[in-house]
């Protein structure tokens, strides 16, 4: 152990000395003489979104600096994506029309930041893999479909994005990403 000084019964003590700097460091931090910040994220929301070759952003609804806080985002489902039933993206789309979703510039940040994307949004109640989607931003491709994007949890043990097309339904594992009240 680096530090002589700590008893083993302190977990990881060690390691927080360490981020303190020092002995000296983690001292002045328990005699208040220093303090430790929490690290923001702040999302750009209204930064033109990542187009991939052959599409368009046909919609990119801004939302400004967007401080990430999982506690502020809560998942949307219609009463008909539950209990069985389906509705058609572009019937959800008009659903969601005065919810505040989330864009993409969200999903995209937390694919730079997936230690940030808390272990509960794998997969839902039933054990179902979730694909969150970022209705913010509606793409369409060079063949003219709609889509939106999403992010899930990969067989691989990875954060993705995917997408799906407007014309498809939507079920209860397909959760739209809005700002919680």
């Amino acid at each position: 152990m680096k530090y002589g000084e700590l008893n083993l019964g302190q977990v990881e003590a060690e390691a927080i000395v360490n981020k303190l700097g020092s002995m000296d460091g983690a001292r002045r931090f328990l005699s208040g003489e220093s303090v430790v910040k929490m690290v923001e994220y702040v999302i750009n929301c209204d930064v033109d979104p990542f187009v991939s070759n052959g599409w368009k952003a046909e919609s990119h609804t801004k939302g400004g600096q967007f401080a990430f806080d999982p506690a502020k985002i809560k998942f949307y489902l219609s009463p008909n994506q539950l209990d069985g039933k389906r509705i058609e993206g572009n019937k959800l789309r008009k659903e969601l029309a005065n919810e505040p979703v989330l864009n993409a510039n969200v999903l995209d940040y937390l694919l730079k930041n997936s230690h940030l994307i808390p272990e509960d949004w794998k997969k839902d109640e039933r054990g179902n893999t979730r694909y969150i989607f970022f209705w913010g931003t509606i793409y369409r491709y060079s063949y003219g479909f709609l889509f939106v994007r999403c992010l899930c949890w990969w067989h691989d043990g990875s954060w993705r994005w995917d997408l799906h097309w407007l014309d498809y339904d939507w079920i209860d594992y397909h959760p739209a990403a809005v700002l919680a009240s």
